[in-house]
């Protein structure tokens, strides 16, 4: 288990240094880049609630925020209050964010063919649903322990 996850952690690492190469080519942070691969991935009809951004990103609201007000300053976001409900902020990519992450998109296709080719459609899919499932029984894994180790402190303070 403890290669697996020094593995997993490694290929973490790769992924972001990769990530903060391509969004230096556009100028902005990896993380910002992240976010408008959220939102281009998440936006239905008019765009996608920050909220659910920063739930998929697994960061606090507020980091979406600040990260999408700066996005929104170079032309990549669109920033509007919701229709039915004025707290929640829909971001949507601009044309011009459109435009840039689709001229990085060859490229990109060419990188994954070569990081990922040998795996296949059909191993590739069956990969990512065998990490999802891994990641969730490890986020359940977590609150069991946080359960438990409440719990232990608990009991422990009742002794003292």
């Amino acid at each position: 288990m403890r290669r697996l996850t020094l593995e997993i952690r490694s290929l973490n690492v790769c992924l972001e240094d990769f990530l903060h190469v391509r969004a230096k080519a556009l100028g902005i942070s990896g993380t910002q880049l992240a976010i408008l691969m959220a939102v281009m991935d998440l936006d239905k009809d008019g765009g996608a609630p920050a909220g659910v951004v920063a739930k998929l990103m697994k960061v606090d609201p507020s980091f979406i925020t600040l990260h999408s007000k700066a996005l929104e300053k170079v032309g990549f976001v669109r920033r509007k209050t919701g229709i039915r409900d004025a707290r929640v902020v829909q971001l949507s990519l601009t044309d011009k964010a459109r435009k840039r992450l689709a001229n990085i998109a060859a490229q990109q296709q060419e990188l994954d063919q070569f990081v990922f080719g040998e795996l296949g459609l059909e191993e590739s899919t069956r990969l990512s649903s065998r990490l999802a499932a891994l990641r969730m029984r490890l986020e359940r894994a977590r609150l069991k322990a946080e359960l438990d180790t409440g719990a232990a402190s608990a009991r422990g303070r009742g002794r003292r």
